[in-house]
């Protein structure tokens, strides 16, 4: 079994507290005196190392793929990450990452296992080329006995310093190296009906078919400081494994044996079943990575054109444009009660497809595309 382990920055790291200030040259983010930084818990990285040695020994592939280079740097630097701009995370996530990985090849080292460090990025997904080096690097170290330890490049990409998460790079590495389960290990039990730190009554949901709005509507924020994530943005990554045809399970990360008892199938956290179709990383990349600039609404026919037959969107359904956007802009397809029914990348700015809107090809100015969305280009959501 193939099985991507991701283990999120407040389970890795703990808070320390260092006196004095932090050095010159970083006004916006000094540290006054006794101030807590984030520093790397080598407990928690020893316990996860064990736990993936022994389903290693078992025969199993694992990868594991970790948050924390930033929140380990600023034990380093002692630097807050709060408030601090773009060039100082950069600088956080450098010192730390090189820290975090020491960390990880000292713990599995004691297990007789090799780690590899992968930095990965946006374009090592939806570039053909890219997406196919990232799988051969991958799947020769699994070949190898050597676990990946991957993380998001966030020294130089910052997109992912301010938008990105690690849940989403998990299920993506999942896709790509077509595992079968995706385990998100969090500081939490799994999904509950309602957000436990507040609600009293709320209870774990043991098993989710569908991602739906409801279940989303109580997934809340990142539930720390730290985390970038949170439950929301777990659910995002179960979505796109889902369409994987990849098993995800939430759970929590401190709970003896979880990586064992998920990958037996046991009742842990919550489970997301997969579904029986299998998308492309471009696709899934549409669909559930990129921001949508802006969101079109057809009409009925339009809408089951695209949810029956997967066909493209026409500017004839199109009765509504709203939302700045340029050509390959990706965008929402909605009918006009609120549903989304797919996202792709647009062929027209905002601009021409609300003029477009409406029209056949024989109405519309000579050499203009009658094809909003190429079906190519889209994900049916609906």
């Amino acid at each position: 079994m193939i099985v991507v382990v991701k283990i999120g920055t407040s389970s890795l790291t703990k808070r320390e507290i260092a006196a004095g200030s932090g050095p010159a040259g970083f006004s916006d983010s000094v540290a006054p005196a006794a101030v807590a930084h984030a520093a790397i818990d080598h407990a928690a990285i020893a316990s996860l190392a064990a736990q993936v040695a022994v389903a290693v020994k078992d025969g199993h592939q694992l990868l594991v793929v970790t948050s924390g280079a930033i929140t380990a740097g600023e034990s380093v630097l002692k630097i807050s990450r709060e408030n601090a701009n773009s060039a100082t995370l950069q600088a956080l996530s450098t010192v730390g990452q090189s820290r975090l990985m020491a960390a990880y090849e000292q713990a599995f080292t004691e297990h007789g296992i090799n780690v590899g460090q992968v930095l990965v990025a946006p374009s090592d997904f939806f570039e053909r080329s890219r997406y196919l080096l990232a799988r051969g690097v991958l799947e020769r170290l699994l070949e190898l006995g050597v676990v990946p330890v991957v993380n998001e490049n966030d020294a130089v990409a910052n997109d992912a310093i301010g938008f990105g998460d690690n849940d989403r790079i998990a299920a993506l590495v999942a896709h790509l190296v077509r595992a079968d389960k995706l385990l998100l290990l969090t500081d939490t039990e799994g999904v509950f009906t309602a957000d436990p730190r507040v609600a009293q009554d709320a209870s774990l949901i043991a098993e989710v078919e569908e991602v739906d709005a409801k279940l989303e509507a109580v997934a809340g924020k990142a539930g720390s400081f730290q985390s970038r994530g949170g439950m929301a943005s777990k659910l995002s990554a179960a979505k796109i494994a889902a369409h994987s045809g990849v098993e995800v399970v939430i759970a929590l990360s401190k709970r003896e044996n979880i990586i064992q008892d998920a990958i037996a199938g046991r009742e842990v956290g919550t489970v997301f079943h997969p579904r029986d179709s299998r998308l492309s990383a471009r696709k899934l990349w549409i669909g559930f990575a990129l921001p949508s600039k802006g969101k079109v609404i057809v009409d009925g026919g339009a809408a089951r054109a695209l949810l029956d037959k997967g066909s493209s969107l026409l500017t004839v359904g199109v009765t509504e444009v709203s939302g700045e956007f340029v050509a390959g802009d990706a965008v929402e397809v909605q009918t006009s009660d609120g549903q989304v029914v797919a996202k792709g990348l647009v062929s027209l700015a905002s601009q021409q497809a609300a003029q477009a809107a409406g029209k056949r090809s024989s109405e519309l100015p000579q050499n203009s595309n009658a094809e909003l969305i190429h079906r190519d280009h889209m994900i049916v959501l609906g």
